[in-house]
């Protein structure tokens, strides 16, 4: 497809990022401790996967997405439980799919929306407006009559551009949600088709859970949207992505790191992961840890206690609940 290019631009920022990710790559290949790692690879996973629904305002835990995985009953809402359950098995299925393949794509939304949505495996047939959630539209999805168009020729611009695939997927990222080209179920598939694109560039990122990151970076994840939008190009977005992919490998090599060779044990790490949290917020609460640590409400409970006794948070009330702080 001739004369398509998505505009953006290739800031110093961007250069900066993909150089930081490349050499964070190698450092995660040269010990080979994610791909020997069955039990990270699955607890990745599981990230991943609560991370991109929580993202569109699915309920359940990492807890509870853990407990869901491994055949145990949950009480949710039976559409969460789906949700889980479509797309561990699209996740699962990642090294099977053609990354420039329209028919992929779709086969990919199909299951992903399976028994969820009307038009699942399909294009949408109807108009359709991206709404934040005050209600007011954002931007105009294209025309459905020209989704199918649309679609074929980012695919084929991501498949021939000469770019950096770190940038191309971001790119593509971006366009795809643009497009919006199903009736639902766009942000799940855009985010599992990113991550397919980088791990055909690099396998190891079938494993990262990069959308885990969005997550804790949501509001940042809509601000980079809009942002690009309002600027009719995608280069706040690229900008945003690379470090959130940036922040994943650090964290991946960390925790592989520690995993290896016994440095750290699971209070540790349960500590670092709150601490880092504390870093961006100015309380941790029990639903928090819940998340963090994909524990119970009662050992969420035990887990801040202990870091009261060590002095290594303060407890204090607000607006009626415990609240805790370094």
């Amino acid at each position: 497809m001739v004369n398509y290019n998505p505009p953006f631009e290739i800031t110093n920022t961007i250069i900066e990022y993909v150089a930081d990710i490349a050499e964070l790559v190698g450092r995660l290949n040269s010990t080979d401790r994610l791909s020997a790692n069955p039990t990270l690879r699955r607890a990745n996973r599981i990230r991943t996967i609560h991370g991109s629904l929580a993202i569109e305002q699915n309920t359940l835990s990492l807890e509870q997405v853990t407990a869901v995985l491994n055949g145990k009953q949950v009480l949710a809402p039976p559409k969460d439980i789906a949700e889980v359950k479509n797309a561990y098995e699209i996740y699962e299925r990642l090294d099977e799919l053609d990354p420039y393949s329209v028919d992929d794509l779709l086969t990919a939304h199909g299951i992903m929306t399976r028994g969820l949505v009307d038009e699942s495996g399909v294009f949408r047939t109807r108009p359709v407006g991206v709404v934040n959630q005050e209600g007011h539209i954002l931007h105009f999805g294209t025309l459905p009559q020209y989704v199918p168009g649309a679609v074929m020729k980012l695919l084929d611009w991501t498949r021939s551009s000469d770019l950096h695939m770190l940038i191309r997927s971001c790119v593509f990222h971006y366009e795809f949600e643009l497009i919006h080209p199903f009736a639902d179920g766009n942000g799940r598939v855009g985010r599992l088709w990113h991550t397919l694109l980088l791990s055909k560039w690099n396998p190891a990122f079938a494993w990262l859970p990069v959308e885990s990151m969005i997550y804790a970076h949501q509001q940042e994840y809509y601000d980079a949207i809009n942002t690009s939008n309002d600027a009719g190009e995608s280069t706040p977005f690229i900008e945003f992505m690379l470090a959130a992919i940036k922040s994943s490998l650090i964290d991946a090599i960390k925790m592989s790191d520690e995993m290896s060779d016994g440095r750290a044990d699971k209070t540790t790490l349960r500590w670092r992961q709150i601490e880092k949290f504390l870093k961006s917020h100015p309380f941790i609460m029990n639903a928090d840890v819940r998340e963090l640590c994909g524990v119970s409400a009662a050992t969420a409970n035990r887990i801040l206690a202990g870091l009261v006794s060590e002095h290594k948070l303060v407890r204090r009330r607000s607006g009626g609940h415990w609240v805790y702080e370094m």
